[in-house]
């Protein structure tokens, strides 16, 4: 059986989440390569080291540059904040890499762009973490607007808020500079446009209203020293979908009370269904006619849920949504397999996201046919 080498760059939690998500995937799925954690990689030499034993990478480097350069590296995963997937993506490519990189792609569109036309110019095969669409219940979802249960999708309604950035004493963070796609369009807002596109298809024209409620924060936690934020605390856009269906989407990390509120709605003529992440084992669906929603819970029959457990109502969460798009890499990676996000679903997130921010900033609908990288800034 052929090895696959894994690079992991970044040791924070979506770090984790990917060395838990690898290990996982090789001990619950029958795959058709094996899996070898590597090297790992950090700025922080001697973060690198213990995480990389903890976590069972065969090697640690302080320079991504040398994971990539790495003859046993064959798949690059990049879990490093925003402004540097274009160089450690770029570099991979370059090397003849996949690249399985968190979201968002890039911090401009021009840069997605780039990202994208490199990668199919050099054959490798890339994914994009937009873990929430791998539940067993999103693909549920997705099956029964295909299959017509809903009848003629008419309305597309989503939210992702969470509240650690509610206190208006929060410090300053990367998420907060523009230069890094911060805000939370960029850091929530992205999975849900994932998510709408994923579940309703493509988006014609937005309108949209972007707004900063605390325009400054301390510098470091408990500091006097205050730094300027200029990008969006929270975010309200109309969507008009290609198949006609019109959608809502916004986003806050203010809110207070919600920790993981990916949640969204989906209305045809024939019924409704209601799903959210922080109940990610349903789903509610009503049908007309009947007197309320039915709940129905995640079992088995799914695709993906057996693999964790063989029983309904058993739960599965966060770390196992992980695992089953790391496992649609690696059949990607394997050519048995062509599900997941790559690079080119991950640039028209960021142009939808593009066209979002522009329609915010000059008061109109804009067209998404209208936005190219010019359109970025």
């Amino acid at each position: 059986m052929r090895e696959l080498g894994i690079g992991l760059i970044g040791t924070g939690f979506m770090g984790r989440a990917h060395a838990l998500a690898f290990n996982n995937a090789r001990t619950v799925f029958d795959l058709p390569v094996q899996l070898k954690l590597a090297a790992l990689a950090d700025a922080d030499s001697e973060r690198a080291a213990r995480c990389a034993k903890a976590w069972g990478f065969a090697q640690a480097q302080g320079d991504w540059q040398a994971l990539i350069d790495d003859p046993d590296v064959d798949v690059v995963a990049i879990t490093t904040p925003n402004h540097l997937h274009y160089p450690m993506a770029m570099a991979a490519i370059a090397a003849g890499k996949a690249v399985y990189c968190e979201k968002p792609l890039a911090v401009s569109l021009e840069q997605a762009d780039a990202m994208r036309r490199a990668a199919h110019a050099a054959g490798v095969v890339t994914r994009v973490g937009y873990n929430y669409q791998h539940n067993p219940m999103i693909d549920l979802a997705r099956q029964m607007i295909a299959n017509g249960d809903l009848g003629q999708i008419i309305s597309f309604q989503g939210e992702f808020s969470e509240d650690f950035m509610a206190d208006p004493d929060s410090p300053w963070s990367w998420r907060c500079e523009v230069e890094h796609a911060g805000g939370a369009l960029a850091d929530l807002g992205s999975h849900l446009l994932s998510m709408a596109r994923y579940l309703i298809g493509d988006v014609v024209s937005v309108c949209a209203d972007t707004h900063t409620v605390h325009a400054q924060r301390p510098a470091v936690k408990g500091s006097d020293s205050l730094k300027t934020i200029a990008v969006d605390d929270q975010v309200h856009a109309l969507l008009r979908f290609a198949n006609g269906a019109r959608g809502t989407v916004s986003s806050s990390w203010l809110k207070h009370g919600y920790k993981n509120h990916l949640s969204f709605e989906v209305s045809g003529t024939h019924g409704t269904l209601a799903f959210d992440q922080e109940r990610l084992n349903e789903l509610r669906v009503y049908r007309a006619g009947q007197t309320g929603f039915e709940r129905v819970l995640a079992g088995p029959d799914l695709p993906g849920y057996a693999a964790f457990s063989p029983a309904a109502g058993h739960q599965l969460g966060y770390n196992e949504l992980k695992t089953l798009e790391v496992q649609e890499l690696i059949m990607a990676l394997a050519g048995e397999g062509a599900n997941g996000s790559d690079f080119d679903d991950a640039w028209e997130v960021e142009r939808l996201a593009t066209a979002i921010r522009l329609a915010a900033r000059e008061e109109r609908w804009v067209k998404i046919s209208e936005v190219n990288g010019e359109t970025a800034a």
